[in-house]
């Protein structure tokens, strides 16, 4: 069995409309899915991704309305990584993200450090590996646009343990500087650490909530026996409608997920109709009306454009 690097990563916001004209509009992501936190339906799951919502390209954010700002700390990602396919991309990304206000870019040859209005960073690096998840947009050129994620950046509070846990038991393998790879049939990517900062870490928004790694709905129920059978204390296998998952935290702090393929956003509706409407889990649906009174309008952000 082996991990297809990252499936999704599930971070927090303040400010849903903020949150969603940010990762469309500005990054040129796909609104793939309004759903709810189904461990809390009152509160937006917000999901952005390619023009199918694939794995892989998947950044999502629970909504906390007029959640204060977070602060990465031990055992929590700090930075996340994306693919662009050259350094003419990342030209483009420093002019573009350079103009917006108060923006934070940083640029080192051939990468870019960024981040989003709530302090989240990311990375964008050269990289053709895998193949393009990208989304289309009026004003991003298809060669330019984001094409999925490279990996991740992490504070782990041991990580000596932390990457035995990578490389002993979920199948990692070491590239050197304390980062590692995990590749399957189709597609990998990386999970590094770095020391974490004195100041403790605070959960809000612009935070990283857990990372989810990819495995096939075949191969999901296994990854459950392996990591038991290793000692790991997991939350055994979750039903989430869309995928499933398993959730455990590694011994540096990190709440890790695993989840697999299957069904995908389409199991609701075509892929046309992705981010056009609020989706529910068909346990909550008979609570719709009560839910969406709780949650804040989101017209589809490509409404007007595709129009």
């Amino acid at each position: 069995m082996r991990l297809e690097g990252i499936h999704h990563v599930t971070a927090i916001t303040g400010d849903a409309p903020a949150n969603v004209a940010f990762y469309t509009g500005v990054l040129g992501l796909r609104l793939v899915a309004k759903s709810v936190n189904q461990d809390q339906p009152t509160v937006y799951h917000l999901f952005y991704s390619d023009e199918v919502g694939s794995a892989g390209a998947d950044i999502t954010f629970f909504e906390y309305p007029g959640a204060p700002r977070g602060r990465a700390g031990g055992g929590m990602v700090h930075r996340i990584a994306w693919r662009v396919g050259s350094v003419e991309a990342i030209d483009f990304w420093e002019e573009r993200l350079g103009a917006l206000d108060d923006a934070y870019v940083v640029r080192d040859q051939n990468a870019l450090e960024f981040s989003d209005p709530e302090g989240l960073r990311h990375e964008l690096v050269v990289s053709e590996a895998d193949g393009t998840l990208s989304a289309r947009h009026p004003e991003i050129p298809p060669e330019h646009a984001l094409r999925g994620f490279d990996g991740v950046r992490m504070f782990s509070m041991r990580p000596e343990q932390s990457a035995r846990m990578l490389t002993e038991i979920m199948g990692a393998t070491a590239l050197g500087d304390d980062v590692f790879e995990l590749r399957g049939e189709r597609r990998g990517g990386t999970i590094a650490f770095d020391p974490p900062p004195h100041a403790r870490g605070l959960q809000g928004g612009g935070t990283v909530h857990h990372v989810a790694l990819g495995t096939t709905a075949a191969e999901h129920p296994r990854w459950e026996e392996h990591l038991r059978g290793a000692g790991v204390d997991t939350s055994g296998i979750v039903d989430r409608h869309y995928f499933h998952s398993i959730y455990y935290r590694e011994p540096g702090g990190i709440l890790y997920e695993i989840a697999d393929d299957a069904p995908g956003f389409t199991v609701d509706g075509p892929v046309e109709e992705l981010g056009t409407k609020i989706i529910l889990p068909p346990w909550y649906e008979p609570q719709r009306a009560a839910i969406e009174q709780q949650l804040t309008p989101l017209p589809d952000p490509r409404a007007a454009w595709d129009a």
